[in-house]
């Protein structure tokens, strides 16, 4: 599973989540190490880095500041879908380990 140069948004999340239909996710990869960038929405810059087993699911840390200024950190477990054409839909699964903030799930679709 190859996840350098993909941008993926939002299409669904439960929980906690800061992030919207706006946020845009920006992956890269080297290897089995995955990293990421994204903002938008109430999202004023964030980063991600993982690494991604032979199944392709992939085991993150991120961290990002959001638009009030507030810093946030957690962790995510995501698994690879394949959709008809190629592109890639992100499930994820994940727990904010800054201050108790709870956790939840996302998708996120390549773009």
């Amino acid at each position: 599973m190859r996840y350098g140069g993909r941008l993926f948004r939002p299409v669904k999340t439960s929980g906690a989540s800061q992030i919207g239909d706006d946020t845009i996710f920006k992956y890269e990869q080297i290897e089995d190490m995955v990293t990421a960038t994204y903002s938008g929405g109430n999202i004023r810059f964030g980063q991600i880095i993982g690494r991604v087993d032979e199944d392709g699911v992939l085991d993150m840390r991120y961290q990002h500041m959001d638009r009030s200024g507030a810093l946030m950190t957690g962790h995510c477990k995501t698994t690879p879908e394949i959709l008809p054409g190629g592109k890639l839909r992100l499930h994820e699964s994940w727990r904010w380990t800054c201050g108790g903030c709870g956790e939840g799930q996302s998708i996120l679709e390549e773009i």
